[in-house]
């Protein structure tokens, strides 16, 4: 079948598409219901289908939208795995379980939006909100014109962030921007003051079907750094020589990591994949981004700018939110065949070395 069939418009449509898939395959569904409605009125879910028993001891965690409008792509994964019987075999004879967890931000992927209703980076937000936050002094140098009043943003405002790439470097501004900030609430990447709704949301199933568990592996799926179509398999583990090694031995040496600078993301802070250990401390936990590329890092930065100017200027005209909004959905989601057939061929590739790896 095409890959293309398996991708979606929108969120309404990219779930009932996941959840005909889980249907057809036999599996049960268990949607954990947003407070909020969706773009069109829909109602919003973090959705949990199981495939194999409750009790296995290895799980292999598959998760679509932390980013919201990424969601388009891992939803389009996650909906070709559940509708291909040679995957379903495959995991039937590894004894390992599979978990799919849709739309971990459904907010954000139903209003395109990166960040979920609260204007939170979910992938920053994963803190003992007890203890100090980190603090990012290159983002608030920058940050009046990263997010400027008015948009388009004027040549003064793009000279400070090329003065600043001149003194840092343009990886010393990637890592400003991106790593994380606590400091300006409608900015890039702000990481939050408390746990969103997706983060106890997440850690409540991560408790639930992780326990059991001795060894668990997650393909947690992004769009938005790299060659367009290219999956780069980040290392999504702290930083444990050990955990890199079992990464690698499954996924290859290409498996690249921010913690020696191997990888096209940045140093990042407050990480989703850190409430593994929380949650299921006593399981051995292996896990990768897999980060499919879309457009040239300062294209996607652009339009991630745009959407936050525009989240913070709700006056503005209807043509120019309209274009803004098509621009940010356009930055995380190439819609051509040729895209979405190499996604799904990469994650399908990913999700077998995932099996074997925990089968071993």
């Amino acid at each position: 079948m095409s890959a293309a069939l398996f991708f979606s418009q929108s969120y309404a449509e990219a779930r009932g598409k996941f959840l005909a898939a889980v249907e057809a395959a036999g599996l049960d569904n268990e949607p954990h219901w947003h407070p909020l409605l969706g773009r069109d009125g829909e109602r919003l879910a973090m959705d949990v289908v199981r495939q194999g028993p409750r009790d296995a001891k290895r799980l292999l965690i598959i998760s679509s939208a932390c980013h919201g409008v990424e969601g388009f792509c891992g939803s389009g994964v996650q909906t070709g795995l559940l509708s291909d019987p040679d995957w379903h075999e495959a995991v039937k004879t590894s004894g390992v379980a599979v978990l799919y967890i849709h739309a971990l931000n459904p907010h954000g992927f139903s209003w395109w939006r990166r960040v979920t209703q609260e204007g939170v980076d979910l992938n920053r937000n994963f803190h003992d909100f007890h203890q100090p936050l980190p603090h990012n002094a290159g983002y608030d140098e920058i940050a009046a014109a990263l997010i400027p009043a008015h948009w388009p943003p004027t040549p003064a405002d793009e000279a400070v962030l090329s003065d600043y790439a001149a003194r840092h470097g343009e990886r010393g501004l990637q890592t400003s921007i991106t790593s994380g900030q606590y400091a300006h609430e409608l900015g890039l990447f702000y990481g939050g003051h408390a746990p969103t709704w997706s983060n106890v949301t997440l850690r409540h199933v991560l408790e639930e079907q992780g326990q059991a568990a001795e060894a668990i592996a997650w393909i947690d799926l992004h769009t938005g750094l790299g060659p367009s179509g290219h999956g780069e398999r980040i290392f999504a583990c702290k930083n444990d020589a050990a955990a890199l090694a079992r990464a690698r031995a499954w996924w290859g040496p290409e498996v690249t990591s921010i913690y020696d600078g191997s990888s096209s993301s940045a140093p990042l802070v407050g990480l989703m994949w850190t409430a593994v250990a929380d949650a299921c401390p006593d399981a051995a936990y292996t896990g990768i981004a897999l980060e499919y590329g879309t457009l040239p890092l300062d294209q996607m930065i652009g339009a991630l700018r745009a959407d936050h100017w525009l989240e913070a200027h709700p006056e503005a005209p209807a043509e120019q939110a309209a274009q803004i909004k098509r621009q940010i959905r356009d930055a995380f989601y190439i819609d051509s065949y040729e895209w979405k057939q190499q996604i799904l061929d990469q994650a399908q590739q990913a999700a077998r070395q995932a099996i074997r790896g925990l089968s071993a």
